[in-house]
């Protein structure tokens, strides 16, 4: 997953023919190439998926048919996933001194895994990271992300330790 870039979460699914509904990032919908691929992760592992259909829906959304997901308990399975793209192939600026978490272990001070980091949110003065706990997208917490929380980060292990404050965990 290094050179990919999160450009989408999956928001629902869309009627019962497995339509998704994405909500855009850092690109505008209109401009993902959908003669690309576009990987979803299973198990921690990108999986590629091709668009069939896109129709953009609003500001920052679009309707989005992907190959292999062709019903309503397909498109259940992959609600609330991160989406992403070659990095290579976005005209997006990365950071690149800031890791893709993703997929990491996150743990609290004490040592207590917290869960899996499914998704970073820019939210303006306020970055937070989505951290899925217990394997489940329905089980999942929004922690803050400051960098005066940041306990220790070890990349070769993919772990990432915060001090959590009281209760959010």
């Amino acid at each position: 997953m290094q050179n990919l870039h999160q450009i989408a979460r999956i928001l629902k699914s869309n009627g019962t023919d497995g339509e998704l509904v994405f909500g855009f990032r850092d690109i505008a919908p209109e401009d993902i190439s959908i003669e690309e691929p576009v990987f979803i992760c299973f198990d921690g592992l990108p999986v590629p998926f091709f668009i069939e259909s896109f129709q953009k829906k609003g500001q920052g959304k679009a309707v989005v048919s992907l190959t292999g997901i062709r019903s309503f308990e397909d498109a259940q399975e992959v609600a609330g996933r991160g989406v992403y793209a070659d990095a290579s192939c976005l005209e997006i600026d990365t950071d690149e001194d800031f890791p893709l978490l993703e997929g990491w272990k996150l743990s609290d001070s004490n040592g207590k895994e917290v869960g899996v980091i499914t998704g970073f949110l820019d939210i303006p003065g306020n970055p937070c990271l989505e951290v899925s706990r217990h394997g489940a997208v329905e089980d999942s917490v929004i922690i803050p992300f400051h960098e005066d929380l940041v306990v220790s980060v070890d990349e070769k292990k993919r772990e990432l330790t915060l001090s959590v404050p009281a209760g959010l965990i």
